[in-house]
């Protein structure tokens, strides 16, 4: 205990007021279609909810006309088919621990509008993103990958003008993350970032098996999630002792990354 000459405490220890909490930090997912997020960036969503992370999908379709083939050949109508992909998608983000958004904008194709990218603006500023995952410029086989690239990074830029209309905080510039398509060498795509998914790689496994209208894919991201893996422990250095069976996820940046040490 001090006396005498001790600083007088501030007004809010006088008070007894604790520092207003940091909110958690947030991730936003913009994906076109209801199974992407989760082939593509499933280890960086569970790895951030493990973190106490928010994460927030903004799913732009359902993959109903372009990505159901097996509920098309069942039958199914179209209603019915959002429907089921609705609810793999939402057991599949809730598996991942994060929040699912459904904007029903239509696929095959995705059409990007004034009215689509007002809608991103306002998730910007509601969710205040710190890092931004999306699909990659180029998609020879896919035209709604590179439409919701467009939307997301233009809402990115919309959301921090101040002069911009609608609701919310504007927002800074969050470090924006390419996930890897399904044919990266027709795309353009580079590795040039690998995350180590090996401690979520079940929760992701999980997450893949929410989706049975995609089940042909359950073992083709499997088996990429082991060759990325391998290329992390090939650029990791000889002291890190991951293990055999380390998994991993590959990202592009559009942006250059700002820091004050080089790592």
């Amino acid at each position: 205990m001090t006396y005498g000459n001790a600083p007088a405490p501030g007004p809010s220890a006088s008070l007894g007021q604790a520092e207003p909490p940091t909110p958690p930090r947030s991730t936003l997912v913009v994906t076109a279609h209801a199974g992407d997020f989760v082939w593509r960036a499933g280890g960086a969503i569970a790895l951030a909810a493990a973190r106490g992370e928010k994460v927030t999908i903004a799913c732009l379709t359902f993959g109903e006309r372009g990505e159901s083939a097996r509920a098309w050949r069942e039958g199914r109508k179209l209603e019915e088919i959002k429907a089921i992909r609705r609810e793999e998608a939402e057991k599949a983000a809730a598996t991942l621990g994060a929040e699912v958004r459904f904007f029903d904008a239509g696929d095959y194709p995705l059409i990007p509008t004034a009215e689509l990218t007002d809608r991103l603006v306002a998730v910007y500023r509601e969710t205040q993103p710190d890092v931004v995952l999306t699909h990659p410029t180029e998609d020879p086989y896919n035209g709604d990958h590179p439409a919701a690239n467009r939307m997301a990074l233009e809402a990115r830029v919309l959301a921090q003008a101040i002069g911009y209309p609608g609701p919310g905080e504007i927002i800074g510039a969050p470090p924006v993350f390419y996930f890897e398509p399904h044919q990266p060498e027709m795309s353009g795509f580079r590795p040039e970032v690998l995350l180590d998914i090996t401690e979520v790689w079940e929760t992701k496994r999980k997450a893949m098996e929410c989706l049975a209208a995609q089940q042909h894919l359950w073992d083709y991201y499997t088996d990429l999630a082991v060759r990325r893996g391998v290329q992390l422990k090939r650029n990791a250095g000889p002291n890190l002792g991951l293990p055999h069976g380390t998994m991993a996820e590959a990202y592009m940046r559009p942006y250059p990354q700002v820091a004050k040490e080089l790592a």
